[in-house]
């Protein structure tokens, strides 16, 4: 219940009006959700219609090019932007072939000269919301004049942001892929900048090879439209128990998705809902000691068979056990197996979608678990936390050189 009123679903959130939904905190963030396959479709174009400049800029930056003279690649980010990056490592890796790895912008801040060596070629692909954030126009700032070897391509969803103003100091090192405004939240949590950036990463990596990606997007699509009915039906559901803590699992890309789940769900609830995330194999190696009877445990089953032994696996264990209070899973097809094991099972209705491609609608699960939770706890979603603990854009961080 909240405040003696039924958890409404998204539509009944967005219909009231204007000052209604501001003095609520509901003002962006339930549109922000709702509205997530609508935009990606924009984002899906506009990478369409920079593609060639794309592809130009990458191909000087060596992508594509002999295997010697491939660069290393760094996807920066802080927060929700790292996981964006850490939800595309392993595709740009695969279809780039070329080492790649997901670098913190705040680790890049601290310790760059532990990370970067100067004489070898590096392609930095920054992600950000806002481009306003203190670490990360500070970090492009100083490899700019620094590392004259790093070029630098910035996903974000402002186009007035400084990290933007940033590049106009190297424009031949610098490439900015400016998304829909659409996609720059307002709300404090990200949502559809999360998912949107993600989409713009897989027609990056795709940059060379669009129609292999064109009916991958429009089974996400598809994909997305679908679970966002579904999911939040057991997302009000289980925001109506009184859990206390969550723990997101998934193996691989998956678990880049249980880090944004549980970040997500975090934040919405201003600590309130303590949550944790770890790889399917790695929650046994400690972190399973922290799923007591008011655990929330959520799990994202791969497509890949070998992978779906052990989730399958560990899932009986903590039913064995009788761990946590709720399970659910969340699975590309169906998981008969799993159903007596679990109180809900979430399936994606998205045939052939590979786990690389899923990220954008397998974290809505966790977006509206946050957002109804978030209501019925009495916060604010849109400015869910209260004592200013954490703002929607972290801007006031000191820079030392």
């Amino acid at each position: 219940m909240i405040e003696g009123h039924a958890i409404e679903g998204l539509q009944a959130l967005v219909g009231p009006s204007e000052n209604e939904r501001r003095a609520r905190g509901t003002l962006y963030t339930p549109s922000e959700i709702l509205r997530q396959p609508a935009t990606w479709q924009t984002t899906y174009k506009i990478c369409g219609e920079r593609r060639p400049d794309l592809v130009r800029f990458l191909s000087t930056a060596g992508i594509g090019g002999a295997h010697s003279s491939r660069p290393t690649v760094f996807l920066v980010g802080a927060g929700t932007s790292d996981y964006v990056g850490q939800a595309l490592t392993y595709l740009l890796r695969r279809l780039w072939g070329c080492e790649v790895w997901a670098v913190p912008s705040t680790d890049l801040l601290t310790n760059v000269e532990d990370l970067v060596f100067p004489d070898r070629p590096y392609l930095w692909v920054s992600f950000s919301r806002s481009g306003d954030s203190s670490e990360g126009w500070a970090v492009l700032e100083a490899a700019i004049a620094r590392y004259p070897k790093v070029r630098h391509l910035l996903i974000t969803c402002n186009s007035k942001g400084r990290m933007a103003a940033v590049f106009e100091k190297a424009p031949e090192r610098a490439f900015v892929l400016a998304l829909d405004d659409t996609a720059n939240d307002r709300g404090l949590a990200m949502t559809s900048s999360y998912t949107n950036m993600v989409v713009a990463g897989h027609c990056l990596a795709h940059a060379f090879s669009p129609d292999e990606y064109k009916d991958t997007f429009s089974v996400l699509h598809a994909a997305g439209e679908s679970f966002l009915g579904h999911a939040q039906e057991v997302a009000a559901a289980i925001a109506q128990e009184d859990v206390s803590r969550a723990c997101f699992v998934g193996s691989g890309v998956l678990r880049a998705v249980a880090q944004e789940s549980a970040l997500k769900l975090l934040e919405l609830t201003a600590g309130k809902i303590q949550t944790l995330s770890e790889s399917t194999l790695g929650l046994r190696h400690g972190p399973m000691s922290a799923l007591d009877g008011n655990t929330l445990f959520v799990g994202f089953l791969s497509r890949d068979l070998r992978r779906r032994k052990y989730e399958a696996d560990l899932i009986e264990e903590v039913h064995r056990k009788q761990l946590g209070k709720i399970r659910v899973v969340v699975t590309p097809d169906t998981a008969d197996r799993l159903e007596p094991l679990t109180d809900h099972v979430l399936g994606l209705n998205a045939p052939g979608l590979d786990d690389q491609y899923r990220a954008p609608v397998d974290v809505i699960l966790a977006q509206l678990l946050g957002l109804f939770c978030s209501l019925r706890l009495g916060l604010m979603p849109d400015c869910p936390s209260p004592n200013g603990a954490i703002t929607r854009v972290v801007s006031h961080v000191n820079i030392y050189s």
